[in-house]
């Protein structure tokens, strides 16, 4: 079906309208109204049947409320309003009716959201940001045919390695040096920093898919993903801690799914628990950036990973990053004893420098980006060119800390520096 209701700009419209069916869902509606600063007298009464009617004979607004509860047929009445709607609004629906088929439905239509009766001032205000950041900012772009989908892994193989930090600056340099419509998934659903990392608000679209994965469709995803630029979207969440989420994976898989058609490149920020509870998560990753710190701990987990890497998903090819390494002398663990431990080198090895993460934290921008002209700037950029070679190109072995330089762009004399047995890899 074709959605009728087109997503255009349009700065002359009204910027909106409600057209309820009872009081009590006007007084939920007027709070958020009024924060907003829009007229509280575009509260209407008479549901969808006085939109139509309204709407006939003047012109849609940016954003536009129909209340559907005395509705008898949903979906040939809101086609019936997508006759006399003007192209360029965005139409939030309410109504009775708790059917994840109908709300499908309803999406396919073309409509930008559907509450379910009774719902929360909390819900009318998150909706109606989403339609803003929607009236706003560029639609996801399609990805290029020319270049096949590119989905990466990033494994933190303990708490506290900066596998987070390196997600967000991953992500961020696909788009802003590659030129590649990017997905930053973030699966901490409790504790994700993916949103915070770009001072952005994460909004409730992981949430909801979790909750309802029948909901999750191309749409679906334009709705609930912020964007941090033209060419970087964000999936995370801040998930009350009071409030567990039930989650068997399946809406995992499929915002995996709907990335591919609309991304050309997808990072997801893996919580090394999801391994465990969800294998099938590394099903689809072409490369897998394993993060490790040079301590005790972090070598022995970071055996068991790669270990099970290598068994569960050993189309992925492996780069190992030893992160936040402290000057020579200062590890827990040299590199030389963490390479002999993993029995494989570490593909990329990134100095801890306080002082630029913290800038970037402050200033709510990724280390990439903070760090550009540093040393550990320009290695964060080859790590991303790294990660985005196709697999018949040998993987660089980059180094850092004292007195290293980074091999990055000399394929041609590094073959004699490979370990002799290469690791198994897929093309992207």
């Amino acid at each position: 079906m074709n959605a009728p209701f087109q997503i255009r700009s349009s700065a002359l419209k009204e910027p909106f309208a409600a057209y309820v069916c009872d009081s009590a869902t006007a007084d939920v509606l007027a709070p958020v109204v009024t924060e907003l600063g829009w007229p509280a007298g575009k509260i209407h009464l008479g549901g969808l049947r006085a939109a139509v009617q309204s709407l006939s004979v003047a012109a849609s607004p940016n954003i536009l409320f129909v209340d559907m509860s005395e509705s008898g047929d949903p979906l040939n009445d809101i086609n019936g309003l997508a006759e006399v709607c003007e192209p360029g609004t965005i139409v939030i629906a309410a109504g009775m009716v708790n059917d994840v088929r109908l709300y499908r439905d309803l999406v396919a239509s073309g409509i930008h959201d559907y509450l379910v009766k009774p719902f929360s001032v909390d819900q009318v205000r998150d909706t109606f940001g989403h339609a803003q950041m929607v009236l706003s900012g560029p639609r996801i772009a399609e990805p290029s045919v020319d270049r096949p989908h590119l989905m990466c892994a990033v494994v933190g193989v303990r708490g506290g390695v900066g596998a987070s930090t390196l997600a967000t600056s991953c992500a961020w340099l696909f788009g802003e040096k590659h030129g590649r419509t990017t997905a930053l998934l973030d699966l901490d659903v409790h504790f994700g920093t993916g949103a915070l990392a770009l001072d952005l608000e994460p909004g409730r679209g992981l949430t909801d898919a979790i909750e309802n994965p029948g909901r999750i469709d191309g749409l679906f995803l334009e709705r609930a993903m912020v964007k941090a630029n033209q060419r970087l979207s964000v999936l995370s969440a801040e998930a009350p801690i009071t409030a567990p989420l039930a989650n068997d994976g399946a809406a995992f898989f499929q915002l995996q799914n709907e990335m591919k058609g609309a991304f050309e490149c997808t990072v997801i920020d893996l919580p090394r628990h999801l391994l465990v509870q969800h294998p099938l998560l590394m099903q689809d990753a072409h490369v897998t950036l394993v993060v490790a710190d040079l301590t005790l701990a972090s070598t022995r987990d970071t055996i068991r990973i790669l270990s099970w890497l290598k068994t569960t998903a050993p189309q992925s090819r492996i780069v190992v990053v030893a992160n936040r390494v402290p000057p020579t002398g200062q590890s827990e663990v040299s590199r030389k004893d963490f390479e002999s431990s993993i029995e494989r080198k570490v593909d990329v090895l990134l100095p801890f420098d306080p002082k630029l993460a913290a800038q970037a934290a402050k200033l709510g921008k990724p280390l990439a980006e903070v760090a550009k002209g540093t040393k550990l700037g320009q290695q964060l950029l080859d790590m991303a060119a790294m990660l985005t070679t196709s697999s018949d190109m040998p993987l660089a072995v980059l180094t850092g800390g004292a007195g290293g330089r980074s091999l990055m762009g000399k394929f041609g004399d590094l073959k004699a520096m490979l370990p002799a047995r290469k690791p198994k890899e897929a093309k992207a």
